[in-house]
């Protein structure tokens, strides 16, 4: 690998050591221990958004608008729209696993414990900077969780399902999807904020570089290939 490969964001999910094969519903210690981890860390990176009051993430924009248009509390509008996802998942063969219950369980819980205790910072300059390390979070959670291999939550399902079936990098992947559910989001009424357009033009790098230095730390040696498309890997 050249030095240049190594500076750019991983194009695809490296294979580690702990990653999983076969069933998606059994797991070792290291490898449960590594899914909690990376979940706890996405909670966290999400909270440190919430808590600088500078604006959500995208998918938050979105549940919020389809709530004031529906009348639907935004409970509720989240979880129709983790429904709507993971119907996107079956054209895309992307199979759910312990990753994906955990997912929903795992970061919830994080986000509401984080939040009780991030420090509320008041600066303008305070607070973009914990929004930023809130989508480096997240990038690292990400990367951490998804190479467990037992399976992604509704959102980087939908990423890593086109990215395993289109061949096209999970950078740019993760940043269309995320452009798209905050247009439609705004366009509802959700609302916008500075944090929520940068963690929209940054997650995705920030994906890419947390599978780049998760697979880095791991000493991986190759990159996952899909079973059932092998060649979308090459």
């Amino acid at each position: 690998m050249t030095l240049w490969q190594r500076l750019v964001p991983s194009r695809t999910i490296p294979r580690t050591r702990w990653r999983v094969e076969g069933s998606r519903w059994r797991t070792g210690p290291v490898t449960f221990v590594v899914l909690i981890l990376g979940l706890w860390l996405f909670g966290t990176g999400e909270a440190m958004l919430v808590d600088a009051t500078l604006g959500n993430a995208p998918w938050t924009v979105f549940a919020q608008g389809l709530s004031l248009r529906t009348g639907l509390g935004i409970g509720v509008a989240t979880f129709l729209t983790s429904v709507a996802v993971l119907l996107m998942w079956i054209p895309l063969r992307e199979r759910p696993g312990l990753g994906t219950i955990a997912n929903a369980v795992v970061i919830a819980t994080a986000l509401q414990v984080m939040i009780g205790v991030l420090p509320n910072p008041e600066g303008l300059g305070w607070r973009i900077g914990q929004v930023l390390a809130g989508i480096a979070l997240v990038g690292i959670g990400s990367g951490l969780y998804l190479t467990t291999n037992l399976g992604p939550g509704p959102r980087d399902g939908l990423m890593t399902g086109i990215h395993l079936r289109t061949g096209i990098a999970v950078t740019p992947v993760r940043l269309g999807i995320e452009v798209a559910v905050l247009a439609v989001g705004w366009l509802l009424g959700g609302t916008v904020g500075v944090g929520t357009l940068l963690f929209a033009f940054l997650i995705g790098p920030s994906v890419g570089y947390g599978l780049r230095l998760v697979g880095w730390l791991a000493g991986a040696k190759g990159e996952v290939v899909d079973d059932v498309h092998p060649e979308l890997e090459a």
